[in-house]
């Protein structure tokens, strides 16, 4: 008999599982609205032509290696992409402690166990949130509990509901909060309402979490996309930011991001460091090197960092057109105003559809979709928008 008898099978990833069945559907419109990867007018993958540029570079050094890189990344690497979140003061003041991780994931992985060890013993996350954040939190044995945030009448942000929670929050706890563009929803607070979240959070004395995964992405402009960060910048708090590369260079299959902690000392920066390598020489050792080099040559030249800006701007602009275009066919067919399309930002759109209808999406028009509803734009494009929009007519018409 098997040692492994007492192992269940684990259920399959729902997203990646709808990848798997998108590929073997011979069905001719079908459509992939699952996967949250950037996809051109053409439906295909696109690698950034400032990244392509920046790896021949790094490829044709003559000086280039396959050593071990340091446990936290090569320091020469950190400020520039520090650079694209905190100001010259804060880098400078020395009050950082930046490890390079493993792209969004890798980096939350590491800091709920870092938040376990420092004696955290509860996360609080927005409901609803991307589905890895509970299990991440969970496998570091911290409990997590989610807050109100997506308002489904109004299709937007249940801010008062948000704010209610966070007064019921205890000190120390850990509040997870999306910098931009979050997921699923596509609904972030307004500039107003995020300054009344910072303030709120910094009097209740919670340990604030900022996932930073669309960055550049969501608008096309790294400052606008920022607000949230310089906020809790200012705010004088402590606080982890979890940095992904992923979405705004494409380098979904590199694996690379970046953790930031932002402490009130030289000294706790220098303790934290020292506590996150420790994390990371047990996880993995060190980090991988191609994807970090990449990102430092785009960075550190600036021909390429300004091809790179004008390409979030490109791939930001493609995701609206998509949705200004999804939003003119759903309302011409169903006869209803669907502003949440258009008002919703980044990558994803929650489109509000039951379960039962996104079953009917999936299993009778081949639209792979999430269970929650969630879409992602990339995913559309002017040869498939109009059949998504007579798909989602028929399904909110039809019982």
């Amino acid at each position: 008999m098997t040692i492994f008898a007492a192992v269940p099978t684990a259920p399959a990833d729902p997203i990646l599982n709808l990848a798997t069945r998108y590929k073997s559907d011979t069905f001719e419109k079908k459509v992939n609205l699952g996967i949250g990867a950037y996809r051109t007018a053409e439906g295909k993958t696109w690698i950034l032509p400032s990244v392509l540029e920046a790896e021949k570079k790094v490829t044709a050094d003559p000086s280039g290696d396959k050593e071990y890189q340091p446990i936290d990344g090569k320091p020469e690497y950190k400020r520039p992409v520090q650079e694209l979140i905190f100001s010259s003061d804060i880098i400078d003041s020395g009050c950082l402690a930046t490890v390079q991780a493993l792209s969004g994931t890798g980096s939350l992985q590491i800091i709920a166990q870092f938040l376990a060890f420092m004696g955290v013993k509860k996360v609080h996350g927005p409901d609803p949130t991307w589905g890895n954040h509970p299990k991440i939190f969970g496998r570091a044995g911290l409990a997590y509990q989610t807050y109100p945030y997506w308002h489904q009448a109004s299709r937007g942000l249940d801010f008062d509901g948000m704010m209610a929670a966070i007064d019921k929050m205890e000190e120390g706890e850990c509040i997870l909060l999306h910098a931009v563009a979050h997921n699923p929803t596509g609904v972030d607070p307004t500039n107003e309402q995020w300054q009344d979240i910072v303030k709120k959070v910094k009097e209740r004395k919670l340990v604030p979490l900022l996932d930073n995964a669309y960055q550049g992405y969501a608008s096309g402009d790294l400052a606008r996309d920022g607000y949230s960060q310089q906020l809790f910048s200012e705010s004088g708090m402590e606080y982890f930011i979890a940095q992904s590369f992923a979405k705004n260079f494409g380098l979904y299959g590199e694996r690379i991001g970046y953790i930031h902690v932002k402490c009130e000392t030289k000294d706790a920066a220098a303790a934290v460091l020292s506590q996150l390598k420790v994390v990371v020489r047990q996880l993995y050792s060190s980090p991988p090197k191609h994807g970090a080099a990449i990102v430092n040559s785009i960075l550190t030249t600036p021909a390429l960092k300004e091809q790179w800006l004008s390409e979030l701007t490109l791939m930001s602009n493609r995701i609206v057109e998509m949705r200004s275009a999804l939003q003119k066919q759903v309302e011409e067919r169903t006869g209803q105003p669907w502003p949440h399309i258009t008002s919703q930002i980044g990558m994803f759109t929650y489109t509000g559809l039951t379960k039962d209808q996104v079953t009917r999406m999936v299993e009778e028009f081949h639209i792979y979709m999430t269970g929650d509803g969630r879409i992602s734009m990339a995913g559309l494009n002017h040869g498939n928008v109009e059949y998504v929009a007579e798909c989602i007519d028929k399904v909110v018409k039809e019982k």
